[in-house]
């Protein structure tokens, strides 16, 4: 019994007190941890580059542009030397890949919501 009491009384041996509590899972989580977690280059969470549907034809440095139908699952592509030329170089290419879309589509159903194709850039 003595021994169990002078254990107990005794400071732990080559245990170390940590120097900043655990954080819970009701606990705010420490502003270095946000800042790490925000600043890391794998992180998707900022992006700073706009979507390519989002840029000028003179913006983008493919050579052939595609845009797919998520409705008809047609495909139509133009070389973008093709599409500067037809529609401007400071078209944007989600405007242009809807008028190449429209222009030949297949899905005329006559209503406003549901005529035309839905484009999906790639």
């Amino acid at each position: 019994m003595k021994q169990i009491q002078k254990l107990t009384n005794a400071p732990a041996v080559g245990k170390k007190t940590p120097s900043t509590p655990a954080v819970g899972p009701a606990d705010d989580l420490p502003a270095a941890y946000w800042a790490s977690l925000l600043g890391d280059a794998r992180g998707g969470a900022v992006r700073a580059e706009k979507p390519i549907q989002a840029h000028k034809l003179s913006e983008i440095s493919r050579h052939v542009l595609r845009v797919t139908c998520s409705r008809c699952e047609r495909i139509v592509e133009i070389q973008k030397a093709d599409a500067t030329r037809f529609y401007g170089a400071d078209a944007i290419w989600r405007e242009v890949g809807q008028r190449l879309l429209n222009n030949t589509c297949t899905e005329r159903t006559g209503l406003h919501e549901e005529d035309g194709c839905w484009p999906s850039f790639e």
